[in-house]
């Protein structure tokens, strides 16, 4: 089922939490609501549900308007970002819950919630409860009990919030591969662009109750469109153009501030014409990256990301002296130098 938002805003007193928004997912999408706190994610998300009425604007469902239509109409499952499961119940009645309450035989909803439960990989731990699962497990049956009545769109409120960085990458991939299954049109709320650049196939930004930008997460993070996009889906250096490191290479920049991400910053032990001296101020080791600090002449202090392999052909050690070129460059509004 596809969504289409049109001309949609919403008001919370003198808060304007969805300001004229126009936005269209197509049937089968997977996508990424991304922005920080307040941006207004997570009021279009219940707006598309059913649980907000917009104050103006239009909300259509498979090219039908739904603007008024009830929750329970809309068939949509939506997925609480404290999972909301019931303590008292076992996980295959969680799981089953929705469909007991629309009056389906107790067979077919113990053959689907089985389905279930073998879909989210807990089979054979129906009878527990929410209690005795992990956070990573409890979100999979919250899932599922979404899933069961078979919606046409499924909502999800920060999926991965409350869950530590192993737990999260899993859950990433197993959300991936459970819509390559399903194909339900599917919608997630995160503020964490990690999230949103692993699983989604097209990411909306928003800010202060807008869309700033919807593309790929190539797209998003290559050619963003303004500084907030720039800044919010990526580590990002803003110089001023007068800032010596670009002063051997021709970009021709002209605006007061230009864009450089830390992985666009070429480190020389040897000096040429097109580079400037630094000096490492501190080395970070992030895994499979490198991040280090480096101060420029003119005390302007910029983070370069280098790989592993390049870190150790470098050799590189605090207080050293190195030198710098930019690879690439972006100005505020996207126009690439």
């Amino acid at each position: 089922m596809g969504i289409a938002v049109e001309n949609i805003s919403k008001r919370f007193g003198h808060f304007q939490a969805i300001d004229c928004i126009n936005l269209e997912i197509g049937q089968g999408a997977l996508i990424a609501l991304l922005g920080p706190s307040g941006s207004g994610k997570s009021t279009l998300l219940r707006l598309i549900a059913g649980l907000e009425t917009p104050d103006e604007g239009r909300l259509w469902l498979a090219g039908k308007d739904a603007t008024r239509q009830s929750v329970r109409a809309r068939n949509i499952g939506f997925v609480f970002q404290n999972y909301a499961l019931f303590k008292h119940l076992t996980i295959a009645q969680n799981i089953g819950f929705g469909l007991e309450i629309r009056s389906i035989s107790a067979s077919k909803v113990r053959q689907k919630v089985a389905e279930l439960l073998d879909l989210i990989q807990l089979s054979g731990l129906g009878d527990r409860y929410p209690a005795q699962l992990s956070g990573g497990q409890r979100q999979r049956v919250a899932l599922a009990r979404a899933l069961a009545i078979e919606p046409k769109i499924l909502l999800l409120d920060e999926p991965f919030g409350a869950l530590d960085a192993k737990v999260r990458k899993d859950l990433r991939a197993w959300l991936r591969q459970l819509h390559e299954r399903s194909r339900v049109t599917t919608v997630f709320v995160t503020h964490d662009r990690s999230d949103a650049m692993a699983v989604a196939d097209k990411i909306v930004v928003m800010n202060k109750g807008r869309i700033e930008q919807v593309g790929t997460p190539a797209e998003i993070y290559n050619r963003p469109v303004n500084a907030f996009v720039m800044g919010f889906v990526g580590p990002v250096n803003t110089l001023p153009s007068s800032s010596n490191i670009f002063q051997t290479n021709t970009f021709g920049a002209t605006n007061s501030q230009i864009f450089l991400r830390p992985h666009d910053i070429a480190i020389e032990i040897g000096a040429s014409t097109s580079t400037v001296a630094v000096k490492v101020n501190r080395l970070t080791h992030l895994g499979s990256e490198i991040q280090a600090e480096l101060a420029l002449d003119d005390g302007q202090v910029i983070t370069a990301h280098l790989t592993r392999e390049r870190f150790d052909e470098l050799q590189l050690a605090p207080h050293q002296q190195v030198f710098v070129k930019p690879k690439a460059a972006k100005l505020p509004l996207d126009y690439s130098i």
